[in-house]
């Protein structure tokens, strides 16, 4: 894609001015996300060009095929990040005229290194999932001011949206909204809830504990705890079986993803607590995996709230618009979802939702 002369020029003055700031290396590293919340070096870049494509002409390479960065969390987070990634991956290919670099982690100061290197590396468009909803002002100043167009996808910033041509996400305050309705309609009588919640300041965890919260200061629920697993099921066991052996009553489980409520599961297996309809403990999750709804059609879940992963379709939707001089309609396009329940889910549904 060629760009404006300006933007050109601003761009070639970033890869000098903020090459202290990026990576020590300039080459792409494999796409492999092993354990990236854990490590001490910046988010790992990597390209889908073959190293001689990335060494011909630039005008031949950045002339035919639009250059685009990716950021994302980690793919081994969970089965919905897993299924986002791979969503990504097969629409943003050379074949649909795409040169794409991906970036991994949970951490938001390693995907702003990540977001700077790719400013650096020219990309002509910054697509982010951003670990946290805060801290993006000047990275997204600075790719505007290089000409990179930004967008946002899966989670929402607190940014201004002149800093960005779009944001196809999730309502993850929704999506608490409908689990915490469908929660209060079962007519408990009394709610003593086990709260897991995701990697705390990430958009779906702030969404998905708002609702809870409201409910428990409005209505006299209480949290038995309330402790991040940061989406991850031997963390959720293990917070789970710390209040099984304090001996505290408890009898709804709401989990903000899947991995954290089978892990949960796991914990109340090991004691020999029933869940699921009719049963002791309520369980419910987000993200609508295929087995988790399976849980849900075999009564074992309560309930699971649909969280949509594949906004590639969208994206590229955006991208062709900016591309053929259109302007997008929607600065934010919302996903839809809906929840399901165990009492009413179908096969189709499984077959239908699951991913």
């Amino acid at each position: 894609m060629k760009k404006k002369v300006l933007a050109t020029l601003l761009a070639t003055t970033m890869v000098f001015g903020l090459a202290a700031c990026g990576n020590s290396s300039d080459s792409a590293s494999t796409d492999t996300a092993n354990d990236a919340a854990t490590t001490d070096d910046a988010a790992t870049a990597d390209t889908t060009a073959t190293d001689d494509a990335a060494a011909a002409d630039d005008s031949a390479s950045s002339g035919d095929l639009i250059k685009v960065g990716i950021i994302n969390n980690d793919p081994n987070e969970s089965g919905y990040r897993t299924a986002n990634d791979k969503s990504m991956k097969e629409m943003f290919t050379e074949e649909n005229g795409y040169e794409a670099s991906f970036a991994y982690s949970l951490k938001n100061d390693e995907q702003i290194t990540a977001a700077q290197k790719f400013i650096q590396d020219g990309v002509d468009y910054l697509l982010l999932s951003a670990a946290d909803v805060s801290g993006w002002d000047s990275v997204l100043q600075d790719a505007a001011d290089a000409g990179v167009r930004v967008i946002l996808f899966d989670r929402t910033i607190d940014a201004d949206e002149s800093l960005y041509e779009a944001s196809i996400v999730s309502d993850m305050a929704k999506e608490g909204e409908t689990a915490v309705t469908w929660l209060k309609d079962q007519g408990l009588d009394e709610y003593n809830i086990i709260h897991l919640q995701g990697v705390m300041g990430s958009a779906a965890q702030v969404g998905r504990s708002g609702a809870l919260d409201d409910a428990v200061k409005n209505d006299g629920w209480k949290l038995v705890t309330q402790q991040t697993a940061e989406w991850n099921a031997e963390k959720a066991q293990q917070i789970v079986q710390s209040v099984i052996d304090s001996g505290e009553k408890f009898n709804v489980i709401y989990a903000e993803n899947d991995d954290m409520a089978k892990g949960a599961v796991a914990a109340l297996d090991k004691a020999n607590i029933s869940h699921g309809v009719g049963k002791d403990v309520i369980v419910m999750g987000f993200d609508c995996n295929k087995w988790a709804l399976e849980e849900l059609l075999n009564q074992n879940w309560n309930y699971d709230g649909q969280c949509n992963p594949f906004q590639a379709t969208y994206i590229d939707e955006v991208i062709k618009t900016i591309e053929g001089g259109g302007e997008v309609a929607e600065k934010t396009i919302i996903m839809d979802e809906k929840g399901f329940d165990a009492t009413t889910i179908t096969q189709d549904d499984v077959d239908s939702y699951g991913i």
